[in-house]
């Protein structure tokens, strides 16, 4: 299946839903969490609608991972973090909630604990925005 009406991330693929863009290629595309574990939590997604890692063939997910790489190397540098967490979880049981293969790029601060995924409250756009253009300009680089 390429495309799930129901699925936010597909709606996002789509512009049928609001993103915060950083990166988009043929295949995949990268924007920042709405609900944060800190600011410029971003997610890599593939473009074509894969459930997890046991639904996406290896290729596309060489791919994400391949722009996780170059975008976590960008949030990093845009929000000074001291680390970079990957996070990708599979399935229910794992903590999945979005069932579109998304890969986590959070930046992470010496002494941090960072909050589980349910304490998270939504960020408003603009600061999104203002984020987004830092991580962009870093991806540039």
């Amino acid at each position: 299946m390429s495309f799930d009406a129901s699925c936010i991330f597909c709606k996002i693929v789509k512009k049928q839903a609001p993103a915060s863009i950083i990166y988009e290629d043929e295949t995949v595309i990268v924007f920042l969490d709405i609900r944060p574990l800190n600011e410029g939590h971003t997610l890599v997604i593939p473009k074509k609608h894969y459930v997890d890692i046991f639904d996406i063939p290896e290729n596309q997910l060489s791919q994400v991972h391949k722009v996780a790489k170059q975008v976590s190397v960008a949030v990093k540098k845009a929000t000074k973090a001291d680390g970079i967490s990957i996070i990708q979880q599979n399935g229910k049981a794992a903590g999945q909630d979005i069932f579109h293969l998304h890969v986590h790029v959070v930046p992470g601060f010496e002494g941090q604990k960072l909050p589980r995924f349910s304490d998270l409250k939504e960020v408003e756009r603009a600061k999104l925005e203002e984020m987004a253009k830092k991580i962009k300009q870093q991806l540039k680089t």
